[in-house]
């Protein structure tokens, strides 16, 4: 008998909260099995998903330039790929399943993993961002749901599709990796107040990231960057010109991380100027300078549309005759006032660039600068370890890259950092952690502790039996079958008025009815 079907059918935007709370309580089971697996278990579903953002990194770069129309393709697959196999191999050694003894102190340490962990992608790094936040909620086991920014929908949905596919042939349970089809900011508002959350990765915008801070549960976010580089006279600037360059044309400049200001003295200046312009920088002329600045900050805001587009697109909108080879443009700051806004973040590949009389000058200024942009990153091109370290003592910054591009630099990539694409500004950014974000954030550790009387005895733990690895035994259950995507979880508290009219609008679609 065909079912009645006329009954009201729920609005949209209840329906897709409806279906983003069903992925929610699937990644919840997910999330209390795969807890259970072992550290070899791990490794080996890790390595395929590393192994599957690989093999793809080339084809959703494509794809996420083709639908979000920023940054550069070859830079967006090399992203990738640094966000697969590089990062893995930084991790490797890192184990967070294993309980650990430490007999000195009399304390057992058991890893607690998160659970599941609600993750926005930006539509400036998609890809990159969902590989390296996946690959983090694998290595510490635990279970993600990705929001992505509707304009980078399409591309984000395939690759998260992708590692679900490759993590679920390598043995993760159906479920641990998922994407929400429909993004919008009341869904995401609703998701991070879920009390089926156990933490938010936030990645975006600021208002985003606040909203996650003032969610109700926990959260890591990071806030905006404004790096300033500072050129002292003891550089090489020849090197240092095209290490600049390389970085802040980078993906035309979308990564947080690139440079936003240079400053160097009075003595160099010439020379850098000249350095730069042999690196493909178009050195703007005072004309040139007021057209970008009408441009790219008309009525005192950036101007969205130059996000991620080459120094030769903004070049022609902004009426610049600048080459066709021009790799970054940068606009010579005469007197700058802290109201320029220059001295802003510029998410393209437009450099400020500003001379100063003396050392204690550029860092007066660069201070000053960095209050926007506080905790994020900054960076030294120079042999003057004293000044340097003046220099990152004076800077409210969490990471200061020396003589290396601080595009890839204080992402970890061109230096020893942990390789992130969350690049956390601690107390001066209003962020919650200052490091660059890795899988030791998402597990926290029980800890037995015994009396520190030498009279009581410590206790004999052998943390090598399969009692202590459960998923190693040979006569684990089998997990429980995985539900369909749109399968309801009993327990997810869903209201049932609406999982029904879910269920008849999918009936609808069977029988074709127009009613």
């Amino acid at each position: 008998m065909t079912p009645d079907i006329s009954s009201p059918r729920p609005g949209t935007a209840d329906r897709d909260i409806a279906l983003a709370e069903m992925k929610i309580a699937r990644a919840g089971w997910a999330s209390s099995y795969f807890r259970s697996f072992s550290l070899d278990q791990i490794r080996k579903i890790a390595h395929a998903v590393a192994q599957a953002a690989h093999d793809k990194a080339d084809f959703h770069a494509e794809w996420a330039v083709r639908e979000t129309g920023y940054g550069v393709r070859e830079h967006k697959k090399l992203k990738n790929e640094l966000s697969a196999f590089p990062l893995l191999d930084h991790y490797r050694d890192l184990d967070l399943v294993t309980p650990r003894l430490v007999p000195e102190k009399k304390i057992v340490e058991i890893p607690r993993p998160a659970g599941v962990v609600f993750a926005l992608v930006p539509v400036t790094n998609p890809i990159s961002t969902l590989i390296y936040k996946t690959l983090l909620a694998i290595l510490s086991r635990n279970a993600i749901v990705f929001s992505p920014h509707p304009g980078a929908r399409e591309c984000s949905l395939d690759a998260a599709r992708n590692l679900a596919d490759a993590a679920e042939k390598a043995g993760a349970p159906s479920g641990l990796i998922q994407c929400v089809e429909k993004p919008s900011v009341p869904l995401v508002q609703r998701m991070m107040a879920s009390d089926k959350i156990a933490v938010i990765m936030a990645t975006g915008g600021g208002a985003m990231v606040r909203a996650a801070y003032s969610s109700s549960n926990p959260a890591l976010g990071v806030g905006p960057g404004n790096a300033v580089v500072y050129v002292d006279p003891s550089a090489k600037f020849d090197e240092t010109a095209r290490r600049i360059v390389d970085s802040k044309s980078f993906d035309n400049s979308v990564l947080c991380t690139n440079e936003s200001v240079l400053l160097t003295l009075d003595s160099c200046f010439g020379n850098m100027v000249r350095a730069l312009r042999s690196a493909g920088a178009h050195i703007c002329t005072e004309d040139d300078t007021a057209r970008l600045r009408e441009y790219l900050f008309k009525d005192g805001k950036f101007n969205l549309a130059a996000l991620g587009k080459s120094a030769v697109w903004i070049a022609e909108k902004a009426g610049i005759r600048a080459a066709k080879s021009a790799r970054i443009l940068v606009p010579l700051l005469e007197n700058p006032n802290l109201d320029d806004l220059f001295l802003k973040e510029k998410l393209c590949p437009v450099l400020g660039m500003a001379r100063v009389a003396d050392f204690q000058h550029a860092l007066t200024l660069a201070k000053q600068i960095m209050r926007r942009g506080a905790g994020h990153s900054a960076a030294f091109h120079g042999e003057d370890s004293a000044r340097l370290l003046a220099f990152a003592q004076a800077m409210p910054v969490y990471r200061v890259v020396v003589n290396a591009p601080s595009s890839q630099g204080a992402a970890g990539f061109a230096t020893h950092l942990p390789p992130a694409f969350m690049v956390g500004t601690g107390f001066a950014g209003r962020s919650s952690i200052g490091e660059n974000v890795g899988p030791q954030h998402l597990v926290h550790w029980t800890r037995i502790a015994f009396n520190k009387d030498d009279a009581v005895p410590f206790g004999r733990f052998d943390l090598d039996t399969p009692a202590a690895h459960p998923a190693a035994r040979a006569d684990r259950a089998d997990p429980p079958p995985a539900r369909p995507a749109t399968a309801p979880e009993p327990s997810g508290g869903l209201d049932r008025d609406l999982l029904r009219q879910l269920i008849l609008e999918e009936l609808k679609g069977i029988t074709g009815s127009s009613t």
